[in-house]
């Protein structure tokens, strides 16, 4: 049986491509631009539409997607190895027609969207011609399903929805949001709720106000009122209590893209470590040839290794099953890692640059920040530890015995027993 690490080559060389690519045109438009969802900003328009058309000449839009969404249907490793590089720049998503929580919403609506509702909103949603909101948690419940209080009632041939939503990314900016409510409060708990197309200019949408994670940041994560909402029937997705089901349908993925994005920005502050140790020079020697930094270098590079290689497993193993239930384990398992790594690479990296780490001149303290942030969306840190123990367990089972199975003289007269043509005679020792 034989293991193979490395890229075939022409995937390799289209990698090439993209790294040079994001280096030159992408990355440096972080640096001038605002939200890479605002497609009324006239300059973030007029820089990132050629470029997106660069990106489809070359083939690579929306890669995520099958060849009936007009994509290339590419397996999860080469979404991880595409992804990484992605990941160093806030428009690399964007970019290359794959930017959460627009590709979620997206296979949703490509699994549960009627043919009308594709028409209207899955196809400009791949073509980036409009963006998506998610809109689930809620301000008392955080990410909890069955303590929302959102509310569906039957009204006609429709539903009228009222209740609160909370940090619902880029509502702001979209033209549609996909919202939870209880439409079965009486059901038991996992068919409670179901999901619902509503219109951004649908009556009764009110923004209270959008919220920022970093100091001074203008916020694009909205605080949402819904009064007396109305939308039709044909805007439930899949049937009434199936939101579980639906939700499952893009946690999976964004779960693991997640992961793939966050270590190009954890590459980026190692990067950004590995440079200033060589650079900088105090007592006497440079920041390298300290045994304290070293160490901080060494356990960096150690940790975005083995992180690296879980999430490109865990790819590995969806696109084996094609069933991200099989897979929950692993991707709970990156999911819970992933903000540790994130938070502690760059920590180094900020202490590494001094005063100038901790300022806003540098990107540390954002991704400090970030760090948090990816322990938090798509269900905190301690709910996917607590899937990782209970799928860990179901490999096990308990002792009937007052001893454990491999307690050593139990497993001394076991091996007696095997060889006892050998030893002789067995003493009884239990």
């Amino acid at each position: 049986m034989a293991w193979d690490f490395e890229t075939d080559a022409d995937d390799q060389a289209e990698l090439d491509w993209i790294e040079a690519f994001m280096r030159t045109e992408v990355e440096p438009l972080d640096h001038i631009l605002g939200n890479p969802y605002d497609l009324k900003d006239a300059r973030r328009n007029q820089l990132v539409r050629p470029l997106q058309a660069r990106v489809r000449e070359r083939k690579l839009w929306g890669c995520h997607l099958g060849p009936d969404l007009g994509g290339l249907g590419y397996g999860q490793v080469k979404l991880a190895l595409m992804n990484e590089i992605l990941g160093r720049s806030r428009f690399g998503p964007t970019v290359f027609g794959c930017q959460a929580p627009d590709t979620g919403n997206a296979e949703i609506l490509a699994h549960y969207g009627t043919a009308a509702q594709k028409q209207s909103y899955l196809q400009p949603l791949l073509d980036n011609e409009i963006v998506s909101c998610f809109c689930m948690t809620e301000p008392q419940g955080g990410a909890d399903p069955k303590v929302f209080t959102t509310r569906g009632e039957p009204s006609g041939d429709g539903w009228v929805i009222n209740g609160e939503k909370w940090f619902s990314s880029n509502a702001r900016y979209a033209s549609f949001l996909i919202v939870m409510v209880v439409t079965d409060p009486e059901a038991e708990p996992y068919r409670r709720l179901s999901m619902f197309i509503v219109p951004a200019d649908t009556p009764g949408v009110e923004i209270i106000r959008n919220v920022g994670i970093h100091s001074g940041e203008e916020g694009s994560h909205a605080y949402i009122r819904y009064n007396n909402v109305s939308v039709p029937n044909e805007n439930m997705l899949g049937g009434r209590g199936d939101a579980f089901a639906v939700a499952q349908t893009r946690l999976g993925g964004g779960r693991i893209h997640h992961a793939m994005r966050t270590i190009g920005q954890v590459r980026n502050a190692f990067d950004m470590m590995c440079e200033r140790a060589l650079s900088r020079e105090t007592q006497g020697g440079r920041l390298a040839d300290k045994q304290m930094v070293q160490e901080k270098i060494a356990d960096s590079w150690i940790e975005i290794e083995q992180f690296r290689l879980l999430v490109l497993r865990t790819a590995w193993l969806i696109d084996k099953h094609k069933d991200y239930m099989k897979v929950r384990k692993d991707i709970a398992a990156i999911k819970a890692a992933m903000p540790k790594v994130f938070h502690d690479v760059a920590a180094r990296a900020l202490q590494l640059h001094g005063s100038l780490g901790v300022s806003s001149e540098m990107s540390f303290t954002s991704q400090i920040i970030e760090s948090f942030h990816m322990g938090l969306a798509d269900g905190p840190t301690e709910v996917h530890k607590i899937t990782v123990a209970r799928q860990v367990l179901r490999d096990y089972q308990a002792s009937n015995d007052i001893f454990p199975s491999r307690h050593g003289l139990k497993l001394t007269q076991q091996a007696r027993e095997k060889y006892g043509d050998v030893f002789g005679p067995i003493d009884d020792q239990i």
